[in-house]
């Protein structure tokens, strides 16, 4: 796949060099990172949907075997394939816009650094490929914080009312192509490195559609 946007390519570039190079694990404390807590509000997407979704991305118990290969190697790797993300997201500032501070209008760097910490957490969940109800009702409750229903108040930060939906499945590209290369560091073969590459991008995109959910109207998601 050819991508044009510069700030994707250089993205990825800095994903290789990155790639090469030693970095630190995700800090284990996690402010906001509600996976698995009773107080989650259930998804209105039920366990049956999900799977019909899995059937028609085509995301199956092979693609499940994938991303649990590739955590082992992109755990060690987590804020090194952050810090090309970020990169990502400064670079592009209908991105960028969703962390700015209402009233100053510049980014809120503890907003962006709260996100972060979620975001490396977000990784090892993928990577694990557990679809189960819990994981489904941490979705809804991701959905609702790009949402204006809950948007801000994890953080309790003053920021722009929503993610706009447009940016949440767009994401999957430039998420999963800089991913690659962290995925063929250490020795995977260039089969496995596809299969996992592969398995990102489903699971991904699978994601995405659920974060939608809160801005479709009811009966048409």
């Amino acid at each position: 796949m050819t991508l044009s946007p510069r700030h994707l390519a250089a993205a990825l570039a800095g994903a290789t060099a990155l790639a090469t190079a030693p970095a630190a694990t995700a800090a284990p404390s996690i402010p906001g990172y509600t996976h698995g807590q009773p107080g989650l509000a259930r998804s209105p997407v039920s366990l049956q949907e999900l799977d019909a979704l899995r059937r028609t991305l085509l995301l199956g118990d092979d693609d499940v075997q994938a991303l649990r290969q590739s955590r082992e190697i992109l755990a060690d790797q987590v804020e090194a394939i952050l810090d090309v993300w970020y990169g990502f997201v400064g670079a592009t500032p209908e991105l960028l816009a969703s962390f700015k501070h209402a009233g100053t209008g510049a980014p809120d760097a503890a907003y962006l650094g709260a996100v972060r910490k979620r975001f490396g957490q977000w990784i090892l969940d993928t990577a694990d490929a557990h679809f189960d109800q819990a994981w489904l009702d941490y979705q809804h409750e991701i959905a609702l914080r790009h949402a204006p229903a809950k948007k801000n108040k994890t953080d309790g930060v003053q920021s722009t009312p929503l993610v706009p939906m447009r940016y949440l499945s767009a994401l999957t590209v430039p998420v999963t192509t800089t991913l690659k290369p962290f995925l063929a560091k250490k020795g995977a073969s260039a089969a496995d490195v596809e299969k996992m590459h592969a398995a990102w991008v489903k699971s991904v995109l699978l994601q995405t559609i659920l974060w939608s959910q809160p801005y479709v109207r009811d009966g048409q998601f």
